[in-house]
This record gives C-alpha cells, structure tokens and sequence, in this order.
C-alpha cells in the first residue's frame, strides 16, 4: 500500500507544492513547527533515509538546500534547520524548520496554525523563490 507521501506526489491526496523535480517532492508541512515548515521527499518511496542510494541521497540533500534557500529568503528567520525522523511515515522525508531560537526544532512543541489560504500564499511564495 502506498504512503501518504506517495499518494501527495501522484495527486490522490493535496499538497501545498514548494518544488518537485523528476526524482523529488517538496511541500508544506500541514501541521508545522513553525511558518514555512516543509517537507523534502523522494518521489520513489523509500522507507527509511539511509536506505536510500548514495547518489539519490546526495541529490535530495541538494534539493533540500535549494528549498531552505527558498524558505530563508520567504519567511523571516535566522536559520533552516534540519530534521530526520522518520518514525510517523514509511516514507523517508527530510523536514526544513525555520529556526529563530534551538527550541524551535522541538517536535513536542505546539503547532503553528495556518488558514488554507495562508498554506497556499506562502507556498506560492515560497516556490517563487526555488
């Protein structure tokens, strides 16, 4: 069965799009840390990050930094910070958090609420800037 990932990048299931390229899928967080939290996944699904071939893993990382570079340049911050998980999705996912403080990175910390049309704003804004 397919990953909530898989079905967001196929277009079963709504996104708010940052970039995709042919191999990876960027988009918002829907419950985010903090405003312009994003997502960077491989569009072929793999469990777990370090699954992943070296040279696809290099390329993702390189995906990633261009999104960061879009998210810094979009929501006011005084770094992207980086986070891999990967226990609530069998899907590897890089999250990019805009940091103001090292708190800020908390996963148990209280999510940001935003409207769907504050997610689609930004995420245009955002992907302008990729």
């Amino acid at each position: 069965m397919a990953s909530i990932f898989t079905k967001i990048v196929v277009g079963e299931i709504p996104s708010y799009k940052i970039a995709e390229d042919e191999r990876f899928f960027a988009f918002l967080d829907i419950n985010p840390l903090a405003k312009g939290h994003a997502l960077v996944i491989p569009k072929k699904e793999v469990d777990y990050l370090f699954d992943i071939d070296d040279d696809t893993l290099a390329s993702m990382t390189l995906f990633a930094k261009r999104v960061a570079m879009a998210i810094e340049k979009t929501v006011p911050c005084k770094r992207i910070g980086v986070a891999v998980l990967g226990l609530e999705v069998p899907h590897a996912h890089i999250h990019l958090i805009p940091l103001n403080s090292e708190a800020d990175i908390n996963f148990a910390n209280p999510r940001v609420k935003l409207t769907p049309d504050e997610f689609t704003s930004l995420a245009k804004e955002i992907a302008n800037k990729f």
